[in-house]
């Protein structure tokens, strides 16, 4: 069992999405209200595919485990799909890294919005000086494109951000895990997260800009008032603002394979397992961070490691005496996702927040592959229910990998599957 402070709660869940006057990715147009879904047990619920879209993993009939009332339907199917966003005048646009294109979805048809991208992954629509614009993050840049209400097809676009590290930088010789880049907007700020191009390396902190941390940077200009925010932060892969508020938060992929960092004793034989790379205890740790990101803070990677107490261990082969960081100093994490299970998007909501987990790789059974929802009390995370599961067979094998989730003004929420090519539609009983 995994054993988060924060324990998991399962079985049921209640949705409102949020009023937000802020310009924010994650919870789709300014404003917006959808009705509450009820509290309900989750019910195996047949997805829904229209004519056309019954491909590979639809060629058979396929169930999602959602709150009772609810109906799960196929929406849009692009292959490795990524991020999401909602537009002003309320269409779906949809990254495709792999592809280097952006697709806007508008009543179920695809189309081509913009193409020739390095890598596009992250999207934020947001307002400045009364011109609304579309931020889409690159994997070596982040660019801002003019937006009218309806536009199908991207306009010209202006360089906000340059010379982001990825895998065409020389001193990484091709070598980036993450290079994909998150962003969020908040006023007239721009906020990158630069992942680690490593799972736990002290090249990421020595480096400039320095990796595996947060910038701000003007959101009108071309690499103008960067400013270092918040360091230790290994993957931050979703970004958003909590309505109401100008808090920004991030959900976190925390390293692997991390040896014993103490005497403990993990196989139960009586002897210390210290600095052994076990499997048993690698599938539990470290959990995947959900932080409230301070100005100035640091998060522990590679350094110090989250555990299940809410504190910090040192990390055996980069910190084991204390001497590159002091743990007891860290930023403690808001809350622990299960370890390994990658969350992804962080989608707010009135009262919590949706993420996707994106699934392990390294666990000897698999973990995430999941739509989670987490409630906030005091303006705190306190606990994580399941949302939408059973995209992993009896076997074990997944079909479906979630990503990330946008909400519609209905109430109905967007989900993206990068596994099987994927934009579902979950929408709640009327």
């Amino acid at each position: 069992m995994r054993k988060l402070w924060a324990a998991a709660l399962a079985g049921t869940i209640a949705l409102t999405a949020c009023t937000n006057d802020d310009q924010n990715r994650a919870t789709g147009q300014p404003g917006s209200a959808a009705p509450s879904a009820g509290t309900s047990p989750l019910t195996r619920t047949q997805v829904q595919v229209p004519a056309g879209m019954n491909t590979a993993p639809f060629d058979k009939a396929r169930y999602l485990d959602v709150p009772a009332g609810w109906t799960v339907a196929v929406y849009a199917r692009i292959d490795k799909a990524r991020f999401l966003a909602r537009t002003p005048s309320g269409d779906l646009l949809v990254s495709q890294p792999s592809a280097g294109r952006i697709h806007v979805v508008r009543d179920g048809r695809v189309t081509e919005f913009a193409s020739g991208l390095r890598q596009p992954h992250d999207m934020v629509f947001a307002e400045l000086s009364n011109q609304m614009y579309l931020f889409v993050a690159e994997s070596h840049r982040v660019m801002r494109y003019p937006y009218a209400n309806g536009d199908l097809k991207v306009q010209t676009g202006q360089v906000v951000v340059d010379g982001l590290p990825d895998r065409s930088t020389p001193e990484l010789r091709g070598a980036y895990a993450h290079q994909l880049k998150n962003i969020a907007v908040r006023g007239d700020r721009l906020y990158l997260s630069i992942a680690s191009t490593c799972n736990a390396c002290v090249a990421d902190t020595e480096s400039d800009p320095r990796r595996a941390a947060i910038y701000t940077y003007a959101a009108a200009g071309t690499n103008a008032e960067r400013k270092l925010l918040a360091t230790g932060i290994r993957n931050a892969e979703g970004l958003a603002f909590r309505p109401g508020t100008d808090e920004l938060w991030a959900v976190v992929n925390n390293r692997d394979n991390t040896l014993v960092p103490d005497d403990r004793d993990v196989d139960g034989d009586g002897k210390s397992d210290k600095g052994k790379k076990m499997a048993q205890f690698v599938d539990d740790y470290p959990v995947e961070p959900f932080i409230k990101v301070r100005d100035g803070g640091f998060y522990g990677w590679p350094f110090c490691n989250p555990n299940d107490k809410g504190g910090f261990d040192r990390d055996y082969e980069l910190n084991r005496d204390g001497r590159r960081a002091d743990c007891a100093k860290a930023d403690p994490i808001a809350f622990g996702f299960a370890a390994h299970s990658a969350p992804l998007g962080l989608t707010f909501y009135k009262d919590g927040a949706v993420v996707p987990l994106h699934g392990s790789w390294n666990s000897t059974k698999p973990v995430g592959y999941k739509v989670q929802y987490v409630p906030f009390s005091n303006g705190s995370p306190t606990a994580a229910t399941d949302l939408a599961t059973g995209f992993v067979e009896p076997d074990g094998k997944w079909w479906g990998r979630p990503v990330d989730a946008a909400v519609d003004p209905d109430g109905s929420l967007f989900v993206s599957d990068d596994g099987s090519g994927t934009v579902y539609r979950l929408t709640p009983p009327r």
